[in-house]
């Protein structure tokens, strides 16, 4: 497995485009949490906080796949560079004139995650040309889901430690900052300025053509719902308890588990049609989240369950990277994951929103059942469209 990485990260660009795509993920990583302590510090309340974080995650959404289809058609540093600085600013602004007046700042997070640039689908566009090789790319996409654990799992961390060394203004500024220089350095580097979007029928859908690509991003639809009502759930049980960390460990022990699969998934040789191992991790992870249902009243049990609950997560990501490449359109691979992106971050937003309600009625047990269908729907819509997903309908994604 060592051995495998090490590879992978002696290759040309590699260090410099993970790095450099991590820290300029960082704001994206890290809006909710230091826009929600910015609003708090500056004097408003929770439900004005959430409006604002709200705000911002709706218009990334929106924003991800617009921009990837610009990356696609204007190459990165065209696209990237602009909507890097362009979103650092209006964060900026955010931080300078504060909650009031509301349109004005409501207005500046919205530009913010409109602008957000797509680094993670540029990122796994660009792969293919740097690595060359099928099975260098299957374990950059593996290390790429483990980033992310990293990311969320730090990220949190890098604000916490601004705040108390600064203020939550310059939490928000510094964050920012830091990640125009990330993606500067990402769409500076040789394979970035030299990677064009393969010539593409024009189409208004775009990405959205390929039935293979609907049904993959139906089913990580499902799987973020579970991951938000996990979350959420975490917090119910800790509350019960009596002890607030007790979140902590849950959340933590997920993350751990998906960064410990993803290493796993990464380090092996996988032979066989993608489609069909992503039936199988995903069958696994759904599998894996049904035991959460029982909440064990032991903080210890509780935890090993939700470290086994994570080990599917970033193996599965990794391998629907992969199926996201063989089933993109000619000429819109950054647009499509880009699409993943959303959907993903939607379907957590959604988690988030529906089992709130349902914990009132049932407490953490019926907040984790939520989680345990969330995985059931993932798996049925991957069973659904199996036959759109048997067999790429488009060639894969080139690039040059």
């Amino acid at each position: 497995m060592a051995t495998g990485y090490a590879e992978l990260l002696r290759g040309r660009h590699v260090l410099r485009l993970l790095a450099g795509t991590l820290v300029g993920r960082l704001p994206h990583g890290t809006a909710a949490l230091a826009i929600v302590l910015f609003t708090r510090a500056d004097g408003g309340g929770y439900a004005l906080a959430g409006v604002f974080a709200a705000a911002h995650g709706l218009a990334t959404a929106v924003g991800q796949p617009l921009l990837g289809r610009l990356v696609d058609l204007h190459g990165q540093f065209r696209v990237m560079l602009p909507a890097a600085v362009a979103s650092a600013l209006a964060m900026g602004l955010f931080a300078v004139l504060g909650t009031e007046p509301f349109a004005a700042a409501c207005a500046a997070v919205v530009v913010a995650g409109l602008t957000t640039p797509p680094l993670e689908g540029g990122l796994r566009a660009l792969w293919p040309s740097v690595l060359g090789r099928a099975d260098l790319v299957h374990r950059a996409y593996a290390l790429d889901a483990v980033a992310q654990e990293v990311m969320f799992a730090g990220g949190p961390l890098v604000v916490m430690l601004l705040v108390a060394a600064w203020s939550e203004a310059a939490a928000l500024l510094v964050i920012n900052a830091v990640g125009v220089l990330g993606a500067l350095s990402v769409v500076l580097s040789a394979p970035s300025r030299r990677w064009r979007g393969a010539a593409r029928e024009a189409h208004w859908l775009g990405a959205l053509r390929s039935r293979g690509l609907r049904t993959l991003l139906g089913c990580f639809f499902f799987v973020g719902v579970a991951l938000g009502a996990i979350s959420v759930a975490a917090v119910a049980y800790a509350d019960e308890r009596g002890n607030e960390l007790v979140a902590t460990y849950l959340l933590s022990a997920l993350g751990a588990g998906a960064l410990l699969g993803g290493l796993w998934y990464g380090g092996r040789e996988w032979t066989g049609e993608p489609e069909r191992r992503l039936l199988g991790l995903t069958a696994a992870l759904a599998a894996c989240y049904v035991p959460l249902f029982l909440v064990p009243e032991h903080v210890a049990a509780m935890t090993a369950l939700a470290g086994v609950a994570g080990v599917f997560l970033a193996p599965a990501l990794a391998c629907a990277f992969v199926v996201v490449d063989r089933h993109a359109p000619v000429g819109t691979v950054t647009e499509a994951f880009s699409w993943l992106v959303t959907t993903f971050g939607v379907g957590t937003a959604v988690g988030t929103a529906v089992v709130g309600p349902v914990i009132e009625w049932g407490r953490d047990a019926a907040g984790f059942a939520v989680a345990a269908a969330g995985g059931a729907c993932a798996l049925a819509a991957l069973l659904a469209g199996r036959r759109a997903l048997a067999v790429p309908a488009l060639a894969p994604t080139p690039s040059r």
